[in-house]
């Protein structure tokens, strides 16, 4: 079965037009994707989102009077390619663009979240990483690895090629899975939410993080092999939730690089449905050229190009989530 999406109903038909027109002002209330209304809309007045289902509006978050303690989410798919680190560049951005005070951590030994966010890992020789920070966070404490970025309210702990020894160095300690959950006691107060970009790999590095974090986000690419994946991460979570960690769940999955003009798509975003039913997000992430453009550039989509319909569709993801975790009660409002 195909997830019916209007936009396939006509593929030569003109293009729609563009979500935000470039000289408009960024709209602060937002249906999660840009949408064609279905066939039956005169009849029925419920707009269809691309995940088949009927389509939400959120508003932007309301702003905070205080700030923490910080939420904890592990961006992690062991599958390579996938769209976690854009995901957490760009989510982090829309979340410092709603008041809340974010804190990214880059905890993959190519330093990628680094990169996106402007900072070279090869220059970091004379500073402290997450590397010094996981070997001794008595000694260095992660506030004092913490490095501002271009943004407002969004915080760095960057990673270097040094990281990749933190595995087997971490090895024979007492507890090795708590390291990074020990390191975050110093700035967990400070924010509202703290993102980990994890490694595309289930080892001790990502155990770290689910150990550490509240909740977790799945980025999937809408294709075959990126399914059969994100079906073998749910059951390292339900382990990690069994045995290291009761307060984890998943607070997402979510829909990346989706053409919304494909069956192999739209069949591939049922089978998620069918599997993780409404933890599926009903925001999407479209396919488009701002993003490499953005990535080159050391700066987030927010920034770059804010009425881009990627910008968009992110900051829908972030008040979507925002959304989420406030009706259950896993933030302040």
């Amino acid at each position: 079965m195909t997830v019916p999406i209007p936009q396939d109903q006509n593929l030569t038909a003109p293009l729609a037009a563009p979500l935000v027109e470039p000289t408009a002002p960024i709209e602060r209330e937002a249906s999660v994707t840009p949408i064609a209304a279905p066939a039956d809309a005169a009849a029925s007045q419920v707009a269809m989102g691309l995940t088949g289902r009927a389509l939400p509006t959120f508003r932007a978050p309301a702003p905070l009077t205080s700030h923490g303690p910080a939420y904890i989410i592990a961006m992690t798919n062991q599958k390579g390619g996938v769209g976690k680190t854009t995901t957490t560049i760009n989510l982090g951005a829309a979340l410092a663009e709603a008041g809340r005070k974010v804190l990214m951590v880059d905890m993959d030994p190519q330093g990628s979240l680094s990169i996106g966010l402007g900072v070279n890992p090869d220059d970091l020789g004379g500073n402290k990483t997450v590397y010094d920070m996981l070997m001794d966070s008595t000694a260095v404490p992660a506030s004092d690895v913490v490095m501002k970025t271009s943004i407002d309210g969004l915080d760095l702990l960057p990673a270097n090629i040094q990281l990749s020894a933190a595995e087997l160095r971490l090895a024979g300690e007492v507890a090795r899975e708590y390291a990074l959950d020990r390191a975050f006691e110093s700035v967990r107060p400070h924010y509202d939410y703290i993102l980990i970009d994890c490694q595309p790999s289930l080892g001790l590095l990502t155990v770290n993080a689910l150990t550490a974090a509240d909740g977790v986000v799945i980025p999937m690419e809408c294709e075959f092999f990126a399914l059969r994946g994100v079906e073998m991460l749910r059951e390292t979570i339900t382990k990690v939730k069994e045995r290291l960690n009761n307060r984890l769940t998943i607070d997402g999955v979510l829909p990346t690089m989706v053409d919304a003009r494909t069956l192999h798509t739209r069949e591939t975003i049922q089978a998620v449905l069918d599997a993780f039913g409404d933890s599926v997000f009903h925001t999407t992430i479209s396919r488009t050229v701002k993003f490499p453009e953005t990535t080159k550039a050391g700066v987030s989509i927010i920034e770059q190009a804010p009425t881009s319909s990627g910008a968009q569709n992110y900051r829908n993801l972030a008040w979507e989530l925002v959304a989420r975790l406030e009706s259950q009660g896993s933030v302040a409002k």
